[in-house]
């Protein structure tokens, strides 16, 4: 190796600590995640890129140090929950499931699905429970809940969310209820991950009987 290559990778190990700079960029990432994740089970931060810069600023990372991506943090908050959560997230999770299954009962004529982390097992006790409906027109789910005397609120198009379709956030007193309104043409659609469960009422009634 030149001289002047040995001394340029010198430099770029100083500037990282000895560390290549991938790796070092990993690792803060990887930092970032990880408290982030805890201050939205600790302190009910429901906005991902506040407590994603939050965490950086904890961790006195330089100002446009790279964030973790939101799969990042997913991969976190499963983590945290699997180390500190024990029988005290199973109840507040089982408790987020019920919820969803008398709402998807109330909801059947729409087909509602249960999605995000109350599906998938990494929500905190502050998270949305979040169900996905289909309709041709999202104001005939609109009518439905103002018959009913429900009070809902219509969120603004990417307001924290980059779900598809209407969104409206029931505030209940013990959990908000989060509903994603599709048209049949948008489910159909919709991307699927594999490692993001969509259950069906029966699914989500199964759930809650292993449990």
């Amino acid at each position: 190796m030149s001289r002047e290559r040995s001394a340029g990778r010198g430099a770029a190990e100083a500037r990282t600590g000895g560390r290549s700079a991938p790796r070092s960029l990993h690792n803060d990432r990887t930092r970032i995640a990880q408290l982030a994740a805890r201050l939205i089970v600790e302190h009910g931060i429901t906005d991902w890129s506040l407590a994603k810069r939050k965490a950086a600023r904890s961790l006195m990372l330089p100002e446009g140090a790279a964030l973790p991506s939101n799969d990042d943090l997913v991969q976190a908050l499963t983590e945290h929950h699997a180390l500190f959560g024990g029988e005290q997230h199973a109840a507040s999770l089982r408790c987020q499931r019920q919820e969803a299954l008398a709402w998807m009962h109330r909801l059947a004529p729409w087909q509602p699905l249960l999605v995000g982390g109350v599906a998938a097992g990494w929500a905190s006790a502050h998270s949305d429970v979040r169900l996905e409906l289909v309709a041709d027109d999202p104001k005939a789910v609109e009518i439905s809940l103002a018959s009913e005397g429900i009070v809902y609120a219509a969120l603004a198009a990417g307001a924290g969310d980059d779900r598809p379709g209407a969104q409206l956030r029931i505030e209940l007193p013990h959990a908000a209820i989060r509903l994603s309104i599709l048209t049949p043409q948008q489910r159909r659609n919709r991307p699927r991950r594999d490692d993001e469960p969509r259950l069906t009422t029966g699914e989500v009634s199964a759930l809650l009987a292993a449990d």
